[in-house]
């Protein structure tokens, strides 16, 4: 049985764990935006000590490797008497950590819009709540495209290392067929490519809701051309 061989029986198995790949890195994205952009909003408008207890969660999240942190977060659901379900933990852990990038994403974003417009919205008679939700973070979103983008196609990638723990992933499952054939090389590469085609894929959708949303004569200036897969 040759290379080619191998890999065509054993792609429809692969593209199945597509489906996994997809679905824990959309969560982990999803829980990242959610959370991200309150972090954001507290590490500019909070006080001193709200934004040090961001400083700090981002600085665990970003600092500790994600498979010291899968490995962490199983033995914790371990000792707590927690179901040790592998998805969901690869889902809280890369969610937890895509948070802290995405913060720091939208926190910039922020940050680079006039500091004038929440002054204005305040002499008109805007809360500061209302400020931000309506004037700034539409702003600070549309901006935040480019580099959103850049965390998926990160995000995508570290999904990768989520097989130690037993998710039917893509790479679980060339693992899986690569050990019993012994076509690592074919397998592997074939692995590779669906990772690089999801990515290109998904960028270029963003690539879309980018031109969409874009404001001509307003925007940072660094858009999603020279963006990659990595």
């Amino acid at each position: 049985m040759n290379s080619l061989t191998v890999v065509f029986n054993a792609l429809p198995a692969i593209l199945a764990g597509s489906f996994v790949t997809i679905g824990n890195v959309t969560a982990s994205l999803a829980m990242g935006l959610v959370l991200g952009v309150p972090l954001a909003v507290g590490q500019v408008y909070g006080g001193p000590w709200l934004r040090r207890l961001v400083a700090l969660y981002v600085w665990f999240f970003r600092g500790v490797p994600i498979l010291v942190l899968l490995f962490l977060c199983y033995g914790l659901f371990i000792s707590l008497g927690l179901p040790a379900d592998p998805f969901l933990i690869c889902c809280l852990v890369l969610g937890c950590t895509s948070t802290a990038y995405q913060s720091q994403i939208f926190r910039g974003a922020i940050e680079s819009l006039p500091q004038g417009q929440l002054k204005a919205a305040r002499a008109l008679g805007m809360h500061d709540f209302t400020g931000i939700r309506c004037i700034v973070l539409p702003q600070a979103l549309r901006l935040s495209i480019p580099g959103w983008a850049n965390e998926f196609s990160i995000l995508l990638k570290d999904s990768a290392i989520c097989y130690v723990l037993g998710t039917q992933d893509i790479m679980a499952r060339t693992s899986f067929v690569a050990a019993r054939t012994h076509e690592h090389l074919a397998l592997y590469a074939a692995a590779g490519l669906i990772y690089f085609v999801l990515t290109l894929v998904v960028l270029k959708l963003l690539r879309r809701l980018e031109d969409k949303v874009h404001v001509p004569g307003y925007s940072t200036g660094t858009g999603m051309e020279g963006m990659g897969a990595g």
